[in-house]
């Protein structure tokens, strides 16, 4: 009988769960801006799947190709066979991902292949301009926007709600009655990363730091109360925003519909400029 070989072919379309720490890091480095929501979560807790609330994934090597599968889908870098390859990896789970979001190039090529067995969606921004700001703003700030103090969760939360329900399409209160967005938002507001113009005890302006790398902010939630809205406060508001990141050594990033050239406007004035594109398939 002969010698079993030395080894195997592997499969090109298998894909494996990333432990290189070291690789990944290189990887979300490489462009810190749309790499953000990741390079946070690896920063606080490395990659191990538990800690982190998902897996890294790679077909061969993690600066080739590499994926965060957790309650949103999340590519980083690859070619369409390897997002192919993702998205049936990501069908062989016993539950599908919320929503897909990261680059738009990453993203539809996965979406191409996921529609099948995970669509209809509930909406696919396919063009979605991300914008960074590595200077202090270019117009002035409000000087009445300011962190919000945990004494003040629930009126932050009525204008959070509002938010959440005009961008996401849906009640972040539906099916535990709010609870855990509450909490979502009672620990960005305990981490000093809730800000907000109050006016008699009324929100007027809100907007977060949803993730915060070491290297990058990104502010989410930007919203002005429908009463004010025209007169120069979502601008102010996130150029304060932008400017307090900017003032901790970060670049201030975002990403925005490209059909709201309202806000798309705003945000150049202060600053901004677009470094790249994103897509969202919101699914739940």
């Amino acid at each position: 009988m002969s010698a079993p070989p030395l080894f195997r072919l592997v499969d090109e379309r298998q894909v494996s769960v990333v432990r290189d720490a070291a690789a990944v890091r290189r990887v979300l480095d490489a462009d810190p801006v749309a790499s953000c929501m990741v390079a946070a979560r690896v920063a606080d807790y490395g990659v191990d799947p538990t800690a982190i609330g998902g897996e890294l994934w790679t077909r061969r090597h993690a600066e080739e190709s590499l994926c965060f599968a957790g309650a949103n889908l999340i590519p980083l870098r690859g070619s369409a066979d390897d997002m192919q390859a993702f998205a049936e990896k990501a069908m062989s789970s016993a539950r599908r991902c919320s929503s897909l979001v990261g680059p738009a190039e990453l993203v539809l090529p996965m979406w191409q292949r996921l529609d099948g067995a995970w669509g209809p969606a509930r909406d696919v921004r396919e063009q979605q301009p991300l914008m960074a700001l590595r200077t202090a703003p270019s117009t002035p700030t409000d000087p009445a926007v300011r962190r919000v103090r945990l004494d003040e969760l629930d009126a932050y939360l009525v204008a959070a709600i509002d938010m959440f329900i005009g961008e996401v399409g849906i009640d972040p209160r539906v099916g535990d009655g709010g609870r855990a967005y509450r909490r979502r938002i009672a620990s960005l507001i305990a981490a000093g990363r809730a800000w907000a113009r109050f006016e008699h005890g009324e929100v007027i302006f809100k907007a977060e730091v949803g993730s915060q790398s070491p290297s990058v902010g990104q502010i989410q939630g930007v919203w002005v109360h429908p009463d004010r809205r025209g007169h120069g406060l979502g601008s102010a508001g996130t150029a304060t925003l932008g400017a307090a990141v900017v003032a901790g050594g970060r670049i201030a990033s975002l990403y925005v519909n490209s059909f709201n050239t309202v806000a798309r406007a705003a945000y150049e004035r202060v600053g901004f400029e677009q470094v790249g594109t994103f897509a969202t398939v919101l699914l739940d």
